[in-house]
Parts: C-alpha cells; structure tokens; sequence
C-alpha cells in the first residue's frame, strides 16, 4: 500500500543568486496552471523547470539517471555549472517548500525572525503534533495540550501570520501525515524539520528532514546545500501475503543495512508499500527514500482530491520514474513472497527478528516476554488501512470473546483518518478489544507519554508500530525494552499478551474454551466513499501580515529570543578540556532528550539542561555524571559545561560511531554551542546532526584512523591546530596533552566546503547569512 510504503521511508554562497522574496520558489506551468495544494491556490507546480534541468543534466553527464538524481538534479540552483560528484560534492539547490513541526518549529521561526526578513521566500507551514502528551484520551488530552502549551501556540499561530507561514493548530495530525494528504505530490523536493520527513517518499517526492537553520535557509530564499547523495536500489521482487506488510520490508533493510548503512544516500525501491517503507528509512540513516510514480499515487492522489495533480504527472510520468540501465551505488533485491513478518528491538530499531523467533530469542537474552503494552499508528503506520489491518485483527477476536491481555493504544495520524476510521466503525472495533484512542499527534512515539502502568526502573516490554525504539525513548524509563513491528502484529500480540506468540502458527483460546487461530488481516487500502475531512483546523496565513505583533515574553520560561553565537578569534582551539568522553550509542535523544523537555524547545538555556544527559560517560559507565576537571568533582553533564563557560575554557566532547543518530532536532548543536563547546570529535557522524553542528558554528571531526578515539582521555587537553589554512579536503591536527605531560599527535578529517567554513569563521550560518545581507544591501 502507498500509505504503508511512507511508514518505509520513514523508518528510513548563499546569497549570490539573490535572496527570493514572497513565494518566488514556483512558476507557473506552461502546460497547465496545477496548484501545489489547494490550500495555496497561487503556488504552482513547475514540472516544465524539472524536465529542463533533468535534460540540462543528463546531457552533462552523459548516462541514465536514477529517480532520485532525476528529482534532486532538477532542483539545482545552476544545472548547467554544478559540480556532481555522488558522495563527494555539495549541491546547491532550491527546494519547492519547507515543512516544521512544533517542537523543532519554534526554534526555526526564533532564527527567521533574527535574519530580519518580511516573508518566507516558498511555502511553508507549522504542524503541531509533538506537544500532546498522551494520558487519558484524544479529546481531554487535546484541551489539556491547548492550555498548556497555549504561549507557544499563540506565538507560532501570531509567527506563521507575520511571516506567510500556514498554521496546523494542534489536533490536525501528525506533520507526515498532513504532508501527504495535502502537500507531497510525484517529483515535489520538500525539506522538513524532523527527521521522518521522508515519509512523503512515497507519494514519489525527494522530502529531507532536516535542522531548523536548513530551514531557514529555504525561507529566506538562499540556496539549501546537501552532500550529493549515493544512490542505494531496492529491488522488490513477488508479492507479500499472509501476515507480511510493508513494514516488513523496512524492518527487514534496517536489519541489513543497520543504522547507518545509508547514511548520505537515497534509498529508491522499486514495489509496493511505499509510505510506511520510505519513513522508516530514517532508521538506517538515509538522506530519504523514494518510489517512483505509479498508479497507486494516482488513486491515492485522486482520493484526496488532487486528481489534477495525478493528471499532471501523467503527462511528465518520464521525468518521475528512473531511466532504463541507470546505476546505483549499491542494490539490495528482497522477495516479498519469502518474506515473514519481522519485529526489531529492543533498544535499537536495526535488530532484526522473525516474529517466529522472537519469544525464544528474548527468554535466551533475559528481555521480559509479557507485553504491557500495545500501541499503534504514529507517523509510520496510521494510514487508513494500516487501521483497517489491525481492525480486522481485533474483530477476529472478539468474535471468540476475547480482549486484549495488554493495555492497548491507537494514535490516528491526522483529523481525517481518525474522521474516517470513526466513521466507517473501525475507531469502535478497536475501543470494543480494549483499545484507548490517542489524540492526533505523535504522543508515546516520541516521549509524550504519562505512563502510570510502571515505575521508572522497572524492566517491561512494549510493542509498538512506531519507528525508533531507544533506550528510554517512549516513556524516559530505560528498563523499557521497546520492540517495533507492524500495526496487525502489535495488535495480535496485544490480544496474546506475550511475545512468544506467533499469529502465523500458534492459537487462542475463545471465551468459551475453544481454541482458534487468527487469520491474516486483510483490508481496504483507500476508503470506499471518499476521506471524511473532520474539523478544520487549518490557519490560512494573510495576504499581509506586516503588522501582525509576534510576542515574546522576556521573562517566558518557554520562549527567549536567540542572541548571536561569538565569533571566530581567528587563533587555534588550545587545550580544551574534554566535557565528556562518549560510550557506545549516542542519538539526538542521548544529547537533547525529548518527552517533558519538549516544553523547552523554544528557550535554549533551559532546554540545555538537558545537554548530554542521555549519554554514557566512559570513564564510569554512569549517564550524566562527569567529571569537573577545574575541580575535580562528578556532577552533571550541563552543570560541568555551565562552571566551564562561566570561567571562561572552551571544551569538546568525544564520540563514538554514527555520533547524533535519530531525530533531526537541532537543540543537540545548539545546546553545546550555548554552554561553551567548540569541538565534536567522533568516529563518524549521522547527516542531518553534522550538518546541525557545522550551521551552529561548531566542528564536527572525524577521526582519521578511528583507533585514535582510544587514544583521547576524559582527563586529557586538545587543542586543534591550523585553523588559519582550514581548507576544504584538508585534515587537521589534534595535539592530546596527557596529564603526566606527554603529547601525541593524530589527525582528523572533516567534510567542509568553503561556504560551510565562512559559517564557522562567522560564528554561524545565520551571521553569515547577516554579513552576507548586510553587503548586499
């Protein structure tokens, strides 16, 4: 299914051209005038500029272009002078529109409103879906969300009006969701600020997620740079049966390719299910992930209500589809008749395990095997008949008289799929087996989750159909082992209650003893009437919002205006002290945890309380305990960063492999920006997190000989050599200075460009993008 295929993709100088003004990003199309949405009547889809840049291009290069080349090539600023090297060179390109959810949004419009522009130059919209704490329901959970959160509403609803930005008020749905109802259309290049923005691959669009300062990039108009990306093939061959999806097929990749196996690559299948695919592609480290036009786009694109749209991509099908005999960096070929339902986890979403061998397999590595909880939808798998599937599932159930044996919860994706799943009786199914209906948004997927089931230490398990499963990440409780699958196997496992039951061989035991055996679900794809819309829950943006008033509280706890990071000195970084030195596993969540600090998303000096607090310090093994080495006292993570920047010394932290894996949220560069970081040192790097560093003024480093991290100690000084011939391919020079006073001398690599080093040079990419302003004008 389509629907099913985004879940996929989930779990998958600047100013030289002109800064573009009031929505300039679109032109009109010759052949036919077909708007981007129909919330933006004037904003047109340029497939013409497409087709002449692909042709620019391919004839540049002289061979068969992929899908995902065809699409990002024909975005280029300068098709006909641009360096394309896959893997090797940046990209300048112009993206048709930017998406932001709430979290990620109020720290992305806090930077526009500092670039001091009138307008967003494309369009673009706020989404609030991550501010919704799931506790007792959709309805009460939403009123209490709204009084909480009602200052940062008010301020992205007043933000979104000055600027030109449209407004999805809380309870429209998850931002993923919304993007394909309504924005994602084949060969659309779409960039967001969430790292499961690729869900809207599999409507047949290039959609990146990443940092806030990207974003602002966009809206004002400059050039978005991105790495030129590999280009990995899925080749999917059969047909899935039985109790296979098409989460399968991601948890089966993620399983290959691990969670960096795609890291600065597009992932491009070739198949079905091509939504829940595409999202989950954020799980392996992907840039995105893609599918190529089909009739499934088109019935999906007709049902809601963009047949002009399908009409359209009809006629230019060529450009949105790969050439014949076009290469990729690598192919991967899955039978989806072979394929057997997997479940991946726990704490990590590339371990992968057969559902028929999971229960054995956790009994042999001591994870708890009763199930205390079920949940279903998020980003990756609400589609309608993600809904439908486990519907199916639940009503075989209760036709035995049987309810589910764990707690069981259900989180539709938008106002519209919970309107139809309503109406057409699968909400009610899925209450009767004992299920609680979330409020539309992301809720327990990413931490928004009051769970009273437990106490905090206590080893469970939960499966869910989310997309991440790390170590606390659902519910800040770290014995939680999270295990994620498709949305018909957590149901059925929820009916069980144990993960040593295998739908596809084991029975129950009905109500009146007898035993039976659930049948593979099978459901509609699209709804038979068309989609029930339910509320409107849309701000339009006004034509002029230049006196619209955006209030900022001086004294908010929430909200605080952003002042510019410190300039580059132009001297060498002498011996920094090492704040931490990391173990293991280092996500975004380790470095800027979600769940109750998303209220601080807006105000960066409180939310660097959280800086690190996640992380596992090699020197005792102890999350957020470290040493002071002015005093030499343990303490927390951020106090230690706060005593080193009031006094005046620099510091870095040391990392480990795939150093910001995970969520696109940029407050994990900011917040070591904000205390006093200047350098992070690792193995190797997660994209969107380099990226989120480099525009924060920060150097991310790579280690040139990865053995070297054993060479660095928590107790040791750094110092970072040759900073006034930083240079593009350039290695530079790290002297350790031990405590007994020896030295050593490694090397570290780095991937900046010119224009990324003007970023550090300045402090960050938005004082460059003032100094740049400034000479312009």
């Amino acid at each position: 299914a389509l629907l099913s295929s985004l879940t996929l993709s989930f779990f998958q100088h600047a100013l030289n051209g002109g800064i573009r003004r009031y929505h300039v990003a679109s032109v009109l199309c010759q052949r036919a005038k077909v708007a981007m949405s129909h919330f933006e009547p004037n904003e047109y889809i340029n497939y013409e500029k497409l087709e002449k840049n692909i042709n620019i291009v391919r004839k540049r290069l002289d061979r068969p272009l992929t899908l995902s080349e065809k699409i990002v090539y024909g975005h280029l600023d300068d098709p006909a002078k641009q360096e394309i090297e896959r893997g090797k060179t940046y990209l300048r390109l112009r993206p048709d529109r930017v998406a932001m959810q709430d979290a990620t949004a109020q720290m992305a419009m806090l930077q526009f409103i500092s670039s001091g522009l009138p307008k967003v130059a494309v369009p673009s919209t706020i989404h609030c879906d991550h501010l919704i704490e799931a506790q007792s329901g959709g309805e009460k959970d939403l009123r209490r969300a709204k009084d909480i959160n009602q200052e940062v509403y008010n301020f992205l609803s007043t933000a979104g009006a000055k600027y030109g930005v449209g407004f999805w008020k809380p309870g429209s749905g998850i931002i993923h969701q919304i993007i394909l109802e309504n924005y994602s259309y084949p060969g659309v290049m779409l960039i967001g600020t969430d790292s499961h923005t690729p869900n809207g691959g599999g409507l047949g669009g290039i959609c990146i997620g990443v940092g806030g300062a990207d974003a602002v990039d966009v809206m004002a108009g400059i050039p978005w740079e991105l790495k030129c990306p590999k280009v990995i093939g899925v080749k999917l061959t059969g047909k899935l049966s039985g109790w296979s999806s098409p989460k399968d097929v991601i948890l089966k990749v993620a399983g290959i390719l691990t969670v960096k196996g795609g890291t600065g690559a597009i992932i491009e299948y070739h198949g079905p299910g091509m939504a829940t695919i595409c999202n989950m592609g954020a799980e392996i480290g992907a840039t995105t992930s893609i599918f190529p036009y089909n009739t499934r786009m088109k019935k999906y694109l007709d049902k809601t209500g963009r047949a002009d749209i399908a009409a359209l991509a009809d006629e230019f099908q060529q450009y949105l589809v790969p050439d014949a005999g076009c290469q990729y960096d690598q192919v991967i070929e899955i039978n989806l008749s072979e394929l057997k339902p997997h479940i991946n986890g726990p704490f990590t979403p590339d371990l992968a395990h057969p559902v028929s061998d999971v229960g054995a397999v956790a009994e042999k590595e001591g994870w708890p095997v009763d199930i205390r909880v079920g949940l279903i939808g998020s980003c990756t798998n609400s589609s309608y008949e993600d809904m439908g599937r486990s519907a199916a599932v639940a009503k075989q159930a209760l036709a035995h008289g049987l309810k589910c044996k764990s707690k069981f919860t259900i989180t539709p994706g938008s106002e519209q799929i919970r309107a139809t799943i309503e109406r057409d009786g699968y909400a009610q199914i899925l209450r009767d087996v004992g299920g609680l209906i979330l409020a539309n948004a992301c809720g327990p997927c990413i931490g928004q989750w009051d769970r009273k089931d437990i106490k905090k230490g206590e080893k469970n398990t939960i499966v869910t159909s989310y997309n991440r499963n790390f170590t606390g990440r659902n519910d800040a409780n770290p014995e939680t082992h999270a295990f994620v699958t498709s949305p018909e196997i957590v149901t059925a496992l929820s009916i069980a209650g144990t993960l040593k039951f295998n739908p596809e061989t084991d029975f129950l035991t009905g109500a009146d003893g007898k035993k039976f055996k659930l049948e593979a679900p099978d459901a509609d794809e699209l709804p038979r009437l068309d989609f029930d819309p339910g509320q409107d829950t849309y701000q339009y943006p006004p034509k002029d919002g230049s006196g619209q008033h955006v209030d900022v509280s001086p004294t908010s706890q929430r909200l605080q205006l952003l002042e510019p990071f410190d300039k580059w000195d132009g001297k060498d970084l002498e011996d920094m002290l090492i704040l931490i030195k990391v173990k293991g596993k280092c996500t975004t969540d380790h470095i800027s945890a979600a769940g109750p600090w998303l209220k601080f998303r807006g105000h960066l000096d409180n939310i660097s309380n959280n800086l690190l607090i996640g992380a596992i310090n090699i020197e005792n093994g102890k999350a957020n305990s470290v040493r002071n080495a002015l005093t030499q006292e343990f303490g927390p993570v951020p106090d230690t960063a706060r005593y080193y920047k009031k006094m005046g010394v620099k510091w870095a932290v040391i990392g480990d492999e795939n150093y910001g894996e995970g969520s696109s949220r940029e407050h994990a560069a900011l917040e070591p920006r904000h205390l006093g970081g200047r350098v992070i040192i690792t193995k190797s790097f997660a994209r969107i997190h380099e990226t989120n560093l480099k525009k924060q003024g920060l150097l991310p480093l790579t280690f040139a000989d990865p053995a070297d991290y054993n060479k660095i100690h928590p107790v040791d000084k750094l110092s970072i050599v040759g900073l006034a011939d930083f240079a593009p391919g350039k290695p530079l020079k790290c002297i350790i200075k031990h405590p007994n006073g020896s030295q050593e001398t490694i090397m570290l690599n780095h991937t900046f460009n010119e224009s990324q080093i003007e970023w550090f040079q300045a402090g960050s990419a938005l004082n460059r993008m003032k100094e740049l302003q400034q000479k312009s004008s």
